[in-house]
């Protein structure tokens, strides 16, 4: 892979590895393994640890190195406060901006969800669910609003890929995901919002059945 990237990418790179579970929670990480795996200098491997420090995905421990940052709960608990709010706000907006084309790629979204087995496909799964939220989010057409919302996302995603073990049924997206499009569809601007939030607080509410 040396040489293969410029420095700016590896933020994306390194980000996606810890959210995806490539490198586990508490894992340290070697600025200069980093930086001869990538073909960089430890600068641009500095500073996208730094970034990724400052999202909450890296501890920075002075004369250790990097660590991956834990599942943090109590964190994830406040994320999700804030999260089901502006998940629903966007779907709101949504619900007069989306045009047919998008709605046609949830629902494109949503028969391969339906196709997918939940234990073998899990990593796929995640996958096309954020892919729909992304969708969502693009067509709220709030530029600030997709920011705050792909952050958070980051750390929503890691946790399904923690959880992978402890999800088991598919209707956690089948029971919720239809019913939103049909809001959109429909541009039930009330109802979008109701659907959003319902489908991130069954989502919290089978976390806290599993592990809490």
């Amino acid at each position: 892979m040396a040489g293969e990237i410029k420095s700016d990418q590896l933020y994306e790179i390194l980000k996606n590895k810890i959210v995806h579970l490539e490198y586990n929670p508490g894992q340290v990480l070697n600025e200069a393994d980093i930086a001869s795996e990538f073909g960089l200098s430890r600068t641009p491997v500095r500073k996208a640890f730094e970034q990724l420090k400052n999202n909450n995905l890296l501890n920075i421990i002075p004369r250790y190195g990097a660590q991956v940052a834990p599942i943090d709960f109590k964190y994830m608990k406040s994320l999700f406060e804030v999260d089901r709010v502006l998940e629903g706000f966007a779907a709101r907006l949504a619900a007069d901006r989306i045009t047919d084309e998008k709605i046609g790629d949830l629902e494109a979204i949503i028969e391969r969800i339906k196709n997918y087995d939940i234990e073998k496909d899990y990593k796929q799964m995640i996958m096309e669910d954020e892919k729909f939220h992304e969708t969502i989010f693009e067509s709220c057409e709030n530029p600030c609003l997709v920011e705050i919302l792909y952050n958070l996302h980051m750390h929503t995603e890691r946790l399904w890929f923690y959880v992978q073990k402890d999800i088991t049924d598919i209707n956690l997206f089948l029971d919720t995901l239809p019913k939103i499009v049909q809001a959109l569809k429909e541009k039930d601007a009330d109802r979008a919002e109701q659907e959003a939030i319902r489908h991130v607080d069954v989502f919290v509410e089978k976390i806290r059945q599993e592990l809490l």
